[in-house]
């Protein structure tokens, strides 16, 4: 059997901007990615903390530190300012579900990795 578990996630990221007109996604600064094992493309679920809205989108890379735009729809669920936690997850074995520990960016409100917590 396979479960899906939470794989990595960027904890109380503050959004820094919002674009109504892109086609869609969320634009995540490089090194965010990198540290949460976040790819082009990849499917994430964004939960705002500011106001409860969850959604799901892809991840687009941006070479600007500490960014972190929500575009198209996503833009009206998340606003500059609001604190989100963005989460990917993966496909595991039963077996491998016991043991799996995710991997944790926290962010202080700059974006700035303050901490990562490997699985």
């Amino acid at each position: 059997m396979q479960m899906e578990v939470l794989q990595s996630k960027i904890h109380r990221a503050t959004v820094t901007g919002a674009d109504l007109d892109y086609v869609g996604s969320i634009s995540i600064s490089r090194e965010l990615c990198d540290a949460a094992g976040l790819q082009e493309g990849r499917k994430v679920l964004v939960a705002n903390i500011a106001n409860g809205n969850r959604f799901e989108t892809y991840v687009m890379v941006l070479d600007e530190p500490g960014a972190v735009v929500t575009n198209g729809a996503a833009a009206h669920l998340a606003a500059p300012g609001d604190k989100v936690i963005i989460m990917a997850f993966a496909l595991v074995s039963e077996d491998e579900a016991a043991s799996f520990r995710p991997g944790i960016v926290i962010v202080d409100e700059d974006n700035s990795i303050s901490e990562v917590r490997k699985g």
